[in-house]
C-alpha cells in the first residue's frame, strides 16, 4: 500500500512547479498528473523514522493540496488518508502515551492533536468514497440488516483508512457522545473493506476488525481472536502489526503476560527482517511494550 512517509523526488517538484509555468496545458490535467506521480512516489520505502517524520509533513501537505484540486483521485485520497493516519499513531499519539505518567498536560495536548489528524485523514477519505460511490455514506447509516454490495477494487484502500481513522479518532473521543455513537459506523464499513478483500494489506483488513471486535461494547473476545489469526495468516506471519495488535488487544485484556510477551517477541523477530517503515513503527512499539510490561500487569 502506499508509504505516506518517503521522500519527495527531484522529479516530483519539477512536476509540482510546473504548476505556474504552464499555462498551455489545462489545470486539471496538472492537477491529475501530480497526483499521479505523488501516488507513485508513495510507493517508495524509508525505513528512518526520523527521516520520514522530517519528510512527512511537506509530502502530506502537498498531497493534501492536490487532492483538494481532484478529490475523485482515489489513489491519492488513499495515500493523504494513510498518512495522516499513521502521522498521528507513529508520531503523535505514540508519544502522547510514552509521556503519560511524566507529564500528562502535554500527553493530552498530544493526544488533541492526534485526534484532529485522524478526523483530518477520515474526512478525506469519507469525501472520496462519497464521490465514487454516492450511496455508500447513507448505506453504513442502517446499522441493522446485511451489509450493502461489496466495495470496489479501487475503493477498498481508502475505505480501509476511512474506517481506521475513524476508529482511532473515536477511541481518543470517548468524552464525545457523538463521537462514540459513530461506532457502529465505522465497523460496518471495516466489515464491508474486509468483506471485499480479506486478505488486504496482508491483513491488515482482518486485523482492524480483530481491534473493533474487541473495544466495541458486547463485543467477543474469541472472536477479536479469530480475527487477529486470519490476519497473521494473510501475511504468512512476516507482518509486525497483527502480532503486535493481538497482544495488546487479547493478551493484556486478558492478563496473559505470557503470551503477551511471546507476541511481541515473534514480531521483533519479524519486524528485524522488514526494513519497511510500518513494520520499523511496529518494532519499536513492541519493543516498548515489552520495555514497560510491568507497569502493563
Amino acid at each position: 500500500m502506499p508509504n505516506p512517509f518517503s521522500r519527495p523526488s527531484l522529479s516530483l517538484l519539477v512536476l509540482v512547479l510546473a504548476f505556474g509555468l504552464s499555462a498551455c496545458v489545462p489545470r486539471q490535467l496538472l492537477v491529475n498528473g501530480a497526483a499521479d506521480a505523488l501516488t507513485a512516489q508513495g510507493q517508495a520505502e524509508e525505513e528512518d523514522i526520523g527521516l520520514a517524520r522530517e519528510a512527512s509533513a511537506f509530502y502530506l501537505k502537498l498531497s493534501e493540496s492536490l487532492l483538494r484540486q481532484s478529490p475523485g483521485h482515489l489513489a491519492l485520497a488513499e495515500s493523504v488518508a494513510s498518512g495522516f493516519t499513521q502521522y498521528a499513531y507513529a508520531f503523535v499519539a505514540s508519544e502522547a502515551e510514552r509521556m503519560m505518567n511524566t507529564d500528562a498536560k502535554a500527553a493530552h495536548q498530544l493526544n488533541e492533536r492526534a485526534r484532529r489528524l485522524y478526523l483530518r485523514a477520515h474526512r478525506h477519505a469519507m469525501a472520496a468514497l462519497a464521490q465514487s460511490s454516492p450511496g455508500l455514506v447513507a448505506s453504513l447509516a442502517k446499522t441493522s440488516g446485511p451489509l450493502a454490495g461489496l466495495l470496489k477494487p479501487e475503493e477498498v484502500g481508502v475505505a480501509y483508512w476511512a474506517a481506521a481513522s475513524w476508529g482511532a479518532y473515536i477511541a481518543l473521543s470517548k468524552d464525545d457522545p457523538d463521537a462514540v455513537a459513530d461506532l457502529p459506523l465505522a465497523v460496518r464499513l471495516a466489515e464491508m473493506v474486509w468483506r471485499s478483500a480479506p486478505t488486504f494489506g496482508q491483513g491488515s483488513a482482518a486485523s482492524l476488525m480483530g481491534n473493533f471486535e474487541a473495544a466495541r461494547p458486547g463485543g467477543s473476545m474469541a472472536k477479536a481472536a479469530a480475527y487477529f489469526d486470519e490476519a497473521i495468516a494473510a501475511g504468512g506471519g512476516q507482518n509486525p502489526g497483527p502480532l503486535v495488535a493481538k497482544a495488546e488487544a487479547i493478551a493484556q485484556a486478558a492478563g496473559d503476560r505470557q503470551a503477551f510477551e511471546a507476541l511481541l517477541q515473534q514480531a521483533l523477530s519479524v519486524s528485524a527482517k522488514r526494513m519497511d517503515l510500518s513494520s520499523q513503527v511496529m518494532r519499536q512499539r513492541a519493543q516498548w511494550l515489552l520495555d514497560n510490561v510491568d507497569d502493563l500487569f
